[in-house]
């Protein structure tokens, strides 16, 4: 098992009403037409992410976990990884529903996506400069 931590915030543009993935990303800002995105300013994008935490999201099946916490509320997402991944986007990292896989993917196969999350906990988010923590918890095959 490996586990990461990093942050990224909050903005009044958050949708999160797209049906089959969502997106944190590094940039600074948010248009009315990102409605994957559930967090901007991160820390950590699939490119950041450490090469023995990359090598277990690279086997077949892994199993992970993305823990989203806001003001003591917490919402789990669980999905798979794949020695598909390619992980190197510098900008974003994408949590999907489908198997598809880019640069930006994290996890196929995720139990939720933007519009599954949590109504209560996207309305925190909508907060700008809402400061929210983002765990990533990996468990091999």
């Amino acid at each position: 098992m490996e586990r990461i931590s990093f942050y990224a915030y909050g903005h009044e543009l958050i949708k999160a009403t797209h049906k089959s993935t969502f997106e944190i990303t590094k940039e600074n800002y948010l248009t009315k037409r990102g409605d994957c995105i559930i967090a901007i300013n991160s820390s950590m994008s699939c490119g950041d992410i450490p090469y023995r935490v990359k090598r277990l999201l690279k086997t077949d099946d892994s199993r992970a976990v993305l823990i989203i916490e806001v003001d003591g509320l917490r919402e789990y997402v669980f999905g798979y990884g794949s020695s598909k991944l390619i992980l190197s986007s510098s900008k974003s990292m994408v949590i999907r529903k489908s198997t598809f896989i880019d640069d930006r993917t994290l996890m196929i196969k995720a139990n939720k996506a933007a519009a599954d999350i949590s109504r209560r906990l996207i309305n925190k988010m909508k907060n700008r400069g809402k400061k929210i923590l983002f765990s990533l918890v990996i468990y091999p095959k």
